[in-house]
């Protein structure tokens, strides 16, 4: 099958690094470690026969992640390193078809359209049920404690390579392909009231659900999202699906950001700088300036702030506008970030909570994956997040497809779309 495959290589690092700062080729182009290539048909036992409990899917789309990128560019932090394996076929958003099932697999049918959850579990590993981690246990396996190590399960002769995720794992193809398998566990058929473009976005939309769940929401209190992408969108349409009904600020770069985000539920967006300035001064703060540095504020702000972007000044800025003994969650991929000024985290007493991924949920008395949860909201509210899905392409045309998301700036780009 025709699929994308990248490797992590010394010199690949190198390229990217350097040559990467010059042009794109050394990223995703001709100089870079990504290839669309013909790879062998994914498995789990002797070719073309699946695993017991394994399903046999066609990929019809899938979203490409701004962690893509900094896989890509080899910019992500070395830290989660050890828990992939490469070469592997990229892609972790994805939607897909049944094609086949294998023995022992109930309530899914070849023809459903289902979206996948990426990440890996014990119980996919092969561990049995008494030897599951505390997070699979506690079914928070975005945070698999075995995700470094081999599993019990085999794929041919050797056992099943280490990796939390499918799309960055060297056994189990991504979405960036024409066919993978998945377990049946990772599988949520799609309603039929959903359509391509808005399905793709199940898994991206359900950290946003995964987040605001977990947050500690209060319905009366104000929030500041800060970040212009998907995850920030989502953000906004999952505190407004699960009703709450506070003001939301949104702090985005471009019109037409704004204005999605406004579609979605924000009460206001307002542009990073003055814009943002006064929304924070409109809460109460006062404004003091050091002898040296940047402004401080104090008095008001925000009791919950969601950073999606989690770079330097994103960072800088939440822990400044978060009010005392607020919130400050993380969802913003942040990595290693040079002078990083920690005082308001503990001179204004905040609690910081970061969250991956997506999990089991308690969720109106009971107990529903976030992409369940996500796709009946997604039902109920009709929010316009296809339109989040700003370009699509076919997988021949992938280098294109990456420099638009790449470029969003250039591009007004939310989301591309790869369709295998």
């Amino acid at each position: 099958m025709r699929a994308l495959r990248f490797d992590v290589t010394s010199s690949g690092f190198v390229r990217a690094r350097t040559l990467g700062r010059l042009s794109e080729s050394a990223v995703f182009g001709p100089l870079s470690n990504l290839r669309l290539a013909d790879v062998p048909e994914p498995g789990l036992d002797a070719p073309g026969k699946l695993a017991t409990g394994w399903v046999g899917l066609d990929v019809l789309a899938c979203g490409i992640c701004g962690t893509d990128l900094g896989t890509l560019g080899f910019t992500a932090s070395p830290a989660l390193e050890p828990f992939g394996s490469f070469p592997a076929v990229l892609g972790h958003e994805i939607l897909a078809r049944v094609r086949e099932v294998g023995p022992g697999v109930t309530g899914l049918e070849p023809g459903q359209r289902v979206s996948v959850d990426p990440f890996l579990t014990c119980e996919i590993r092969g561990y049995a049920a008494g030897a599951h981690c505390p997070s699979c246990r506690d079914g928070r396996h975005a945070t698999c404690e075995k995700a470094g190590e081999e599993g019990p399960a085999q794929i041919g002769d050797k056992l099943l390579s280490p990796g939390l995720t499918m799309g960055y794992h060297r056994d189990l193809p991504g979405g960036f392909g024409e066919r993978m398998v998945a377990h049946a566990s990772q599988l949520f058929p799609v309603p039929d009231a959903l359509d391509d473009r808005t399905a793709v976005l199940t898994e991206p939309l359900s950290v946003g659900i995964h987040a605001v769940l977990n947050a500690g929401v209060h319905p009366d209190e104000d929030i500041l999202v800060i970040g212009s992408g998907p995850i920030a969108m989502g953000v906004i349409w999952a505190l407004r699906a699960t009703g709450f009904r506070g003001s939301i600020t949104a702090q985005t770069k471009r019109a037409h950001e704004a204005e999605m985000a406004t579609r979605l539920g924000a009460t206001n967006a307002v542009k990073p700088g003055l814009e943002a300035r006064e929304a924070v001064i409109a809460t109460g703060s006062h404004a003091y300036q050091p002898i040296l540095g940047d402004e401080v504020f104090s008095g008001g702000g925000f009791p919950l702030v969601f950073d999606c972007v989690g770079n330097g000044g994103s960072l800088k800025q939440a822990l400044r506008w978060t009010a005392p003994r607020g919130t400050l969650v993380m969802l913003g991929c942040a990595a290693e970030i040079p002078k990083l000024d920690l005082t308001f985290l503990w001179a204004r007493e905040l609690t910081m909570k970061g969250f991956v991924g997506h999990g089991w949920e308690s969720w109106e008395g009971g107990r529903r994956h976030s992409f369940q949860i996500t796709h009946e909201l997604l039902v109920a509210t009709g929010a316009p997040l296809r339109d989040l899905v700003t370009h699509t392409f076919p997988l021949a045309e992938y280098r294109e497809a990456f420099s638009v998301a790449a470029n969003h700036r250039r591009s007004g780009a939310l989301k591309v779309v790869l369709e295998p």
